[in-house]
């Protein structure tokens, strides 16, 4: 009886102890769905959680935003597996390894990485409060990691235009003011960056951030909460295809088990969803691949409704979507998702456990060849993807060779980089580094190349054997600057450009006000040759500057640089450094365009190259007062990829843009921005004119959306053509692996085509590219210059600073900036 009582009791208090903790209507003070809750106020809410249930949650700060909000993690399981928490993360971990077997499912759940898709972190509030309440259940076997909010900056962006504009009460008139968003919306980060195309590049702070936090735990689930168009059902899994080729038959399954899973609360509840279209797991950087190549069941959840939506808004069947309504189906899902992990906790572990099991792939070794700045700064990828690496030792490796895209070879030093996929993240590498992945389906939601060799301007060979390497603990970022202590007897010191990271080091100096020339032809000096484009720093250029050899030594130390000094300007061979093919390298003015027409996106790209990359100064102009600005006060403007620019350009602002220009101004388009300077009265570009085949080819309704792909390219890489002898491609071997994002193509300019892309060059060394796009883009710009009065104008057919990845196309932007003049 005693025993019985003591049951009791134990029962009432924990039942007293959930039913005390405050939903999160209670301790807002409204009901959840009636308002959007702002960031503080959810950090408020996961901290009194944390706090008056701390023996089942945890909340942990694992960084802040670019506008200083806090990042969090919330751990939340039983009481029990909560005082163990280390211990069964490291249990889970050594697994990894084929150690253990343990028993817990983890659980992460990733809410509003979209920052306008801002219904996700109202759910995540109400399934961690149902998680510790009426759902507890779940946890005795499961320990859910949950993230409220990916991207606070984005999300606060759209909450405080909404709370700005949105009537009262709110209109659920689509046409009304609170459904439409500006140009800088809130889907993204700070810096324009989406973060859901960002988990392998890791080029933002958020996901450099996370992905720390992320191979602490890889778990066996990962979801991550998204919306859609205000008219789409709310999706879930089972994935469209393409499934990469990786993706095992565990992992295929389970989605399936998810999706019924789901469906089973939706039809009670007459819910519409749709599985298995649209959403495809290919492209590797998403939140629902990266981790599935890593392990974890990734999917992504849609419920419609995004930016538009609003509290309320009618959709185009006459219906009102709530905010309430969103709020429902995204708690019911990530409520399920945790329901079914527990239900299949033990086979979780089973399959997770075989996933990092040895594989057979068919390449062993990935074998990388070039600068080392190159090298470091893929290592530096590497590293934080925890993917272990080694060096080679002097030989010859056969393989398939990227550059040639045929079986060939490749010598070997102690410098080659080795990647081997036998290792833990064997299952990244391959997908990171083959050569090109196999399409099980052309219709696809993202790019469909990206290998790593291609983006960092590597050559490589996959081998098919495993590579002998020395052992490496991490990159060369650390090790010191093999410059010695610089001369005051030196008449100048010498580098070669080769990089981005000698763009930022002469950037740098520039920020100093160090003077710098750069050799527009090859020379000799003592014994070593130099190529166009390299850096020569005279003492008698920096004779006013107040210690310029400690400056220079310290900036040299910084970048890795090692600095030649020379005690002459005689040079052996080419030309001397008072001849005028040493030029000064100008402390430029620079400003971008940002608003309509432009992309957001791109802007944010070129936003970010700027002040985090290159750290070098911008001016952002907008477009809605760009007509009142005098352009004279800047040396340099970019017009971003976007559309419309064929409507902002009337006639006047053309006018005033080829004015500037012909008085000395440098002007870079990128991507349609072209489309806006062409034509009758523009500049000399012109896109390439297709004749079309008049011949009409009938075929069924279904089969229009597969004959529309003949025509597009879905990110794929071509080999081009470079003019090494240009300043614009100072730095570039005779050919670049570009990274081609739609079929625009544009003729050869008249002595200023750089970068280009032959007639028998358009099948793509990877990636999809469709017929008829293929046969318009042979013969074509990729990057070249037009002369135009006293200054220039730079066109960028494909984008160099795609997503901030494609780290072999920075340094043509580095000398659109400072080497073209």
């Amino acid at each position: 009886m005693k025993r019985f009582l003591l049951l009791v009791t134990l029962y009432l208090s924990l039942f007293t102890s959930a039913q005390d903790l405050k939903s999160p209507s209670e301790f807002l003070g409204y009901e959840l769905g009636t308002q959007f809750t702002r960031h503080h106020q959810v950090v408020d809410y996961y901290e009194y959680l944390a706090d008056a249930a701390s023996d089942r949650v945890q909340l942990k700060a694992y960084g802040q935003t670019n506008e200083r909000r806090p990042l969090l993690l919330a751990y939340i399981s039983s009481k029990e597996n909560m005082a163990d928490l280390e211990n069964i993360r490291t249990a889970h971990i050594a697994t990894t390894e084929g150690n253990g077997n343990p028993s817990q499912a983890i659980v992460w759940l990733s809410y509003n990485v979209h920052g306008n898709e801002s219904v996700s972190t109202e759910a995540s509030m109400l399934t961690v409060y149902t998680l510790l309440t009426e759902k507890s259940d779940y946890l005795k076997n499961t320990v859910v990691i949950m993230d409220p909010c990916v991207n606070p900056d984005g999300r606060e962006r759209y909450v405080n235009w909404y709370n700005q504009y949105k009537n009262t009460p709110n209109n659920v008139d689509p046409n009304s003011k609170e459904h439409h968003e500006p140009w800088l919306s809130g889907r993204a980060n700070h810096y324009m960056f989406d973060l859901n195309r960002d988990w392998a590049w890791l080029t933002q702070i958020e996901s450099q951030q996370r992905i720390k936090k992320f191979n602490q735990w890889l778990p066996h689930v990962h979801v991550d909460f998204h919306e859609q168009g205000v008219d789409a059902p709310y999706y879930f899994a089972p994935a469209a295809e393409p499934f990469h080729e990786v993706i095992t038959d565990f992992q295929r399954e389970l989605q399936v088990t998810v999706g019924r899973h789901h469906a089973k609360y939706f039809d009670a509840n007459g819910w519409f969803y749709f599985t298995k279209e649209i959403f495809d797991l290919l492209y590797p950087s998403y939140g629902d691949t990266y981790p599935t190549y890593n392990g974890s069941i990734g999917m992504t959840y849609e419920q419609g409704g995004s930016g538009r939506a609003g509290l309320a808004i009618e959709t185009g069947i006459g219906d009102t979507l709530t905010l309430t309504d969103r709020i429902a189906h995204h708690f019911t899902t990530g409520i399920s998702t945790v329901e079914v992990s527990s239900q299949n906790a033990e086979r979780l572990n089973t399959e997770f456990k075989k996933f990092y099991h040895p594989k057979d792939y068919r390449y062993k070794s990935y074998v990388l060849n070039g600068d080392a700045d190159k090298i470091d700064a893929l290592t530096q990828l590497l590293d934080q993807h925890e993917i272990k690496y080694g060096f080679g030792k002097k030989g010859n490796i056969k393989g398939y060779d990227y550059k040639t895209g045929k079986n060939g070879s490749l010598k070997t030093t102690e410098n080659s980089l080795v990647v081997s996929t036998e290792q833990k993240k064997g299952t990244l590498v391959k997908v990171l580094f083959e050569p090109n992945a196999k399409l099980s389906d052309s219709l696809t939601y993202d790019i469909t190349a990206w290998s790593l060799p291609y983006a960092y301007g590597l050559d490589a060979v996959a081998s098919e054997s495993k590579t002998d390497a020395s052992s490496a603990v991490n990159g060369m970022s650390d090790d010191p600057a093999t410059t010695s202590d610089l001369s005051e007897n030196a008449y100048a010191f010498l580098t070669d450009w080769n990089s981005f990271n000698d763009a930022q080091f002469l950037a740098a100096l520039q920020q100093e006000g160090i003077r710098v020339r750069y050799a527009k032809k090859p020379f000799t000096m003592d014994g070593i040759d130099y190529d166009r484009g390299s850096l020569i720093i005279t003492r008698a250029d920096n004779k006013n500057q107040v210690n310029f050899l400690g400056r220079l030594q310290e900036s040299a130390s910084k970048h890795r640089i090692t600095l030649n000094a020379t005690g002459t300007g005689f040079v052996e061979g080419g030309k001397d450094f008072g001849s005028s093919s040493v030029e000064m390298v100008r402390a430029n003015r620079i400003a971008v365009l940002s608003g309509e027409p432009t992309s957001t996106l791109q802007f944010g790209e070129i936003w970010h190259f700027f002040e985090q990359q290159l750290q070098y100064p911008i001016t952002v102009i907008d477009s809605d007062y760009m007509a009142d600005v005098d352009l004279l006060e800047y040396d340099v403007l970019i017009l971003p990829d976007g559309e419309g620019y064929t409507d902002f350009m009337d006639g006047d602002q053309l006018k005033h843009l080829k004015e500037w220009v012909d008085s000395g101004g440098k002007l870079i388009a990128m991507g349609d921005a072209l489309k806006g300077l062409s034509g009758e009265n523009g500049f000399e570009i012109k896109a390439r004119e297709i004749e079309k085949d008049s011949t009409v080819n009938l075929q069924s309704y279904d089969d229009d959306e597969r004959e529309q792909i003949k025509n597009t390219i879905s990110g794929a890489i071509f080999k081009t053509k470079v003019d090494t002898t240009h300043p614009l491609a100072f730095g570039y071997d005779d050919s670049y692996f570009s990274l081609k994002l739609g079929d625009n193509a544009y003729e050869y300019i008249k002595d200023g085509t750089v970068v280009y892309l032959e007639a028998d060059s358009t099948r793509p060394f990877a990636g999809f590219a469709g017929s008829e796009a293929q046969k318009k883009i042979g013969d074509t710009l990729i990057f070249g210059v037009e002369e135009h009065g006293e200054g220039k104008v730079i066109y960028m057919v494909d984008n160099p600073l795609f997503r901030g990845f494609w780290e072999n196309g920075k340094l043509f932007f580095a000398n659109s900036l400072f080497m073209v003049e």
